[in-house]
């Protein structure tokens, strides 16, 4: 998570707060998708290891690095907001899932990465949020969306565990097409679908939760991946026009860039 030194508002319960990147080369990172989204990147009282993503010079992203030692994947994970992580990471424990790190303190709040049953990574926030970073608005990504097991499983743990449909909750997930989609605002910020493998050998049919970033050209955002190490794992079509692409940098970290 970010630590918030502007722009504070106060915890939405539930809600998509952060999405971070942890790579194993944090350099070739910032320079794959400066090229490819064309992000700038600032320091935080992190240190080194640890910078925020800008397009337009407001926040997008949190990039670190892996330690080498660390037998971890690279990967893009979000972070949803909660009003006590210890007892958020005793919900995903009493459920079945695995809460992976933490909960561990920081200058503005409390962070825990777990996993949920099927194995799809997450984490969860306590804390300060940021007033100019909403999934759905500006230069936050687009939507997150979870392709898992059995769709329907899915949202029945994520519902307790981030207390969406708790105390009048303005983030109860309805059903569309076979998904569970969560409203903020009347924004999707989130969708649960099924149709994922969890013993698959392939990233790309295991249950995660993909990023979705709004890029200008699809096309040429596919081209620059390419260029830059990284490669083209699906895309969609809309008549002649790309509509989504789902990339993986050089670091095999998986992405979505849909049109702005």
């Amino acid at each position: 998570m970010e630590q918030v030194q502007r722009a504070r508002s106060e915890t939405v319960a539930g809600a998509p707060c952060w999405v971070t990147l942890l790579s194993r080369d944090l350099a070739g990172a910032q320079r794959f998708y400066a090229d490819v989204l064309g992000w700038t990147y600032r320091d935080t009282s992190l240190g080194d290891g640890f910078c925020v993503a800008l397009a337009g010079g407001s926040p997008v992203a949190g990039i670190g690095g892996l330690a080498s030692s660390l037998q971890v994947a690279a990967a893009w994970t979000p972070y949803f907001a909660v009003t006590d992580v210890d007892a958020a990471a005793a919900r995903i424990r009493e459920r079945g899932a695995t809460v992976a790190v933490g909960p561990l303190a920081f200058h503005t709040g409390r962070a825990a990465l777990a996993g949920d049953p099927d194995g799809a990574a997450f984490g969860i926030w306590e804390g300060s949020v940021r007033s100019d970073w909403t999934v759905g608005r500006g230069s936050a990504p687009a939507w997150l969306e979870l392709r898992t097991r059995d769709a329907a499983a899915a949202t029945g743990f994520y519902e307790p565990v981030l207390g969406w449909s708790e105390g009048g909750s303005a983030l109860s997930p309805v059903y569309e097409d076979g998904d569970a989609v969560l409203r903020q605002g009347g924004r999707m910020v989130a969708r649960i679908g099924g149709g994922a493998v969890p013993a698959s050998p392939d990233p790309e049919a295991r249950p995660r939760w993909r990023v979705y970033f709004r890029v200008p050209d699809v096309a040429g955002s596919v081209a620059a991946a390419v260029a830059g190490g990284g490669s083209l794992v699906a895309s969609t079509a809309e008549g002649a026009q790309e509509r989504d692409a789902t990339l993986r940098d050089p670091d095999g970290a998986l992405f979505t860039v849909t049109p702005a």
